[in-house]
């Protein structure tokens, strides 16, 4: 039989997400790779340190067991094959089960996310992610400079979406942006019935949503929609996630309020938002990806 990652959440992610490269990506921004591969070489044996996406991506790693491999983590990444000796290296020594990768010296690695079927890719790079979610693929700049996840919940996956342009499409946003709040609000409540199309992460929260009912006492997942609509548009935003069939665990309609100290509460080990300002402030707090999506990222 062939091997297959059919049933699998499967999330794609740069060795940068991954760990703490940032001394050798200043080499690496030099132009000469080949100082750079003799860096990583000459590190083999030293263990990166964890990277903004670490504790996410051991999380989901937990929810397999023996003979049932429900999430797949592969390295997508712009290193060349002589410095993923280091990567796959300091995968084994934090006891990460990932066994498969693709390296691309220098080249876009996004191509390849179309046959792996990824739910998920996660990378420094800001061109990759664009081209990811112009393929249809959930995709996110992961901020390295972001805080680390806290270790406050070890057995369980927190994850904060914003809604409009992530989870969402980026009607409303386009309202509030050309006519205002008012128009914005007066809007959502006339169609306060009428489910929002799906934006850009709508396929990753549908997955998190079978893995969900695969949790166990080892590991659970805690879903939040961290958004700065409020009453009376947070109506069409829960109504939608009804007509989707999918449960949101926390739900913060905030009104404009920066996100960021909403989000230090609620300790997630990522957050997703299409806007820089919201991810600079979040990037203050907790683990956070930007979202080159909607009418906010022309």
């Amino acid at each position: 039989m062939p091997a297959t990652l059919e049933g699998q959440l499967v999330v794609a992610i740069s060795s940068r997400a991954l760990f703490d490269f940032e001394q050798e990506n200043l080499v690496f921004e030099q132009g000469d790779d080949s100082a750079y591969m003799q860096l990583q070489l000459a590190r083999l044996e030293q263990p990166a340190p964890p990277g903004v996406a670490f504790s996410l991506v051991r999380k989901l790693l937990s929810f397999n067991s023996p003979g049932q491999p429900r999430v797949e983590v592969v390295i997508l990444s712009r290193n060349d094959p002589v410095s993923g000796l280091r990567v796959f290296r300091s995968a084994q020594h934090y006891g990460l089960g990932i066994e498969r990768g693709v390296f691309t010296r220098g080249q876009s690695p996004w191509r390849y996310l179309r046959p792996l079927r990824a739910h998920l890719f996660l990378s420094t790079h800001l061109s990759d992610v664009r081209a990811a979610l112009a393929a249809g693929v959930p995709a996110a700049q992961v901020y390295p400079q972001s805080v680390r996840a806290s270790d406050a919940h070890p057995h369980e996956v927190r994850i904060a979406f914003d809604g409009d342009a992530v989870l969402f499409s980026d009607e409303a946003e386009r309202i509030y942006q050309a006519q205002g709040l008012g128009a914005f609000q007066q809007h959502e409540v006339d169609r306060a019935g009428q489910p929002l199309p799906g934006g850009p992460f709508k396929p990753l929260l549908e997955a998190l949503q079978k893995l969900q009912s695969a949790a166990s006492a080892g590991m659970q997942l805690r879903t939040a929609l961290v958004t700065a609509r409020s009453a009376p548009a947070h109506e069409r935003a829960i109504r939608t996630l009804m007509d989707w069939d999918i449960a949101i665990d926390e739900a913060m309609f905030l009104g404009g309020l920066p996100k960021g100290e909403f989000l230090r509460e609620f300790e997630p080990d990522f957050f997703f938002d299409d806007q820089t300002g919201h991810i600079e402030s979040a990037a203050r707090h907790v683990p956070s990806g930007h979202v080159a999506s909607g009418i906010a990222n022309p």
